[in-house]
């Protein structure tokens, strides 16, 4: 019974510390209050702003990379509402188009809409970074699951924007995306 005990003890612990880590160590740990007082500032609708290219890879559950891609990106703002189109084109040969709809609010948040965006995301930006959070579908060839998404953006120095994307079900990672876009002109 001791014995019993002390496993079932030594199993909490154990699970109390991946909560613990996961919420405070890894990517999910961000705040964006973390980079508020950072520098360069990154605003959207200046950095995301007309033709831009998107290069970047997709990692498995298991940490390995299972696809590539190049993307064009041509976003337009009017006021403070931006229409971002985006056509990926994969390693395999396939593309996926996808237009976003981002309207601004009011201390530097902003919500997004997009078709495979079910309940469309919301955002904030301080300092250099960029936080969005949705669930995204996937498309019916990839099984069409509903991913949660945690998506962070920062803006670099030489305005390069670095994006790193984690894709949840059931709370377990299953992909991870890191990119970098940048105006077509600097490509």
């Amino acid at each position: 019974m001791e014995t019993l005990i002390l496993i079932m003890f030594g199993v909490l612990i154990a699970i109390g510390g991946v909560i613990l880590r996961r919420r405070f160590a890894e990517f999910y740990g961000q705040s964006i209050e973390d980079y508020e007082d950072g520098f360069p500032t990154f605003d959207i609708q200046q950095h995301l702003n007309g033709k831009m290219v998107c290069e970047g890879v997709i990692f498995g559950p298991m940490g390995r990379v299972t696809s590539t891609f190049v993307a064009d990106f041509d976003i337009n703002w009017d006021g403070d509402r931006g229409v971002m189109d985006e056509l990926f084109r994969y390693n395999d040969g396939s593309t996926q188009k996808r237009q976003w709809i981002i309207t601004m609010g009011k201390d530097g948040h902003f919500i997004t809409e997009a078709e495979d965006v079910p309940g469309g995301g919301r955002g904030v930006q301080a300092g250099p970074a960029v936080q969005m959070r949705y669930a995204i579908r996937l498309p019916e060839e990839s099984g069409g699951h509903v991913l949660k998404t945690v998506d962070w953006m920062y803006l670099t120095p030489d305005e390069v924007i670095v994006n790193r994307s984690q894709f949840r079900k059931f709370g377990f990672k299953v992909a991870e995306l890191v990119a970098t876009i940048r105006p077509v002109e600097a490509a």
